[in-house]
């Protein structure tokens, strides 16, 4: 492990616990917490920096000079990977679903400009990323790699985020995090206090295995806090948008100003104060959500976003 690994994952105080205040939580009685790992880095920001923590110094104390991972063309992950390996000195390279086209995305020309190799495949080879042998092939073809699954998401990963509750110095009645692959939440569930219910608002569409994916990575642990999976707040699938949640996103943005992302944490949130309203949060509870960063993939959702703030259905409340 070099020190410059060492120093990169070191920041005391840099994803602080924020308090929120306004009248319809006060309404309900109910008091919210924000953890803003959206600010542990500025290019690796949230879970992206956790789940990355522990497989960069297993890949750097392994001799590993590679790092090849899997992702979207708008990849949080990718586009993390890409800025820490150049930090740091790593190689990278990403194995990228769809045509070599949309590299003028801001998330693949960053990835791009930090030197990460892009090598772009078909839907049907994507969908190999998880074969032995289809990895077999990368490797002999790339050389020596350290190989990330999709999203960062393995057990280092989960180790990485379970260490968010080390910065929480209260104990909290609800924890709400978002999910697309499991990981994170799992890391959430792992190390959360017993008295504290963990509820994960999935962002896919149809996302009920990630309960199977969870409990899959908690499989070793002895014991864990009760924890939910709720998979209705997708709003059509990963990435797909509503004038609902686009205006619950800009209130929540004109009131706090804690910046979101509409893929994860604006559906997250949005799903919190649903059960607020509905009364699945009772009365005198306090309630801590995780913001996962993520920031980087607002950038390539803005005409997107333009579009729905002028639907008639645009609006919150």
């Amino acid at each position: 492990m070099t020190h410059l690994a060492q120093t990169f994952f070191l920041r005391p105080g840099a994803a602080p616990v924020q308090y929120i205040k306004e009248p319809l939580l006060q309404a309900y009685g109910v008091e919210l917490a924000i953890k803003r790992d959206d600010m542990l880095h500025p290019v690796v920001s949230g879970n992206k920096w956790r789940k990355l923590k522990y497989n960069l110094l297993a890949a750097r104390e392994q001799g590993y000079r590679t790092l090849l991972s899997f992702g979207g063309a708008y990849s949080n992950h990718i586009h993390a990977l890409a800025g820490v390996g150049k930090q740091l000195d790593f190689t990278t390279i990403g194995v990228i679903r769809g045509e070599s086209f949309v590299t003028d995305n801001s998330t693949l020309s960053y990835a791009s400009s930090c030197g990460m190799s892009l090598h772009f495949v078909d839907r049907a080879t994507y969908r190999r990323r998880g074969d032995a042998d289809y990895l077999a092939e990368l490797q002999q073809g790339f050389g020596h790699c350290y190989m990330l699954p999709e999203g960062g998401s393995n057990e280092l990963a989960v180790l990485g985020v379970a260490e968010l509750w080390q910065e929480v110095e209260e104990v909290f009645d609800y924890v709400y995090t978002a999910a697309g692959t499991g990981a994170t939440a799992a890391g959430v569930i792992s190390a959360a206090p017993a008295v504290t219910e963990v509820r994960v608002i999935a962002v896919l569409k149809g996302a009920g295995f990630l309960r199977q994916e969870i409990a899959g990575y908690l499989n070793n642990t002895v014991e864990t806090a009760d924890w939910q999976l709720f998979d209705e707040y997708h709003f059509g699938g990963y990435a797909h948008l509503t004038p609902q949640l686009v205006a619950f996103m800009d209130r929540f943005e004109a009131l706090h100003q804690i910046p979101l992302e509409p893929v994860y944490t604006a559906k997250m949130l949005y799903a919190l104060y649903d059960q607020v309203r509905s009364g699945l949060i009772p009365a005198g509870s306090r309630v801590l959500a995780i913001h996962t960063g993520g920031l980087q993939g607002r950038a390539g959702m803005e005409l997107a976003l333009q579009r729905l703030r002028k639907h008639p259905k645009y609006g919150y409340g």
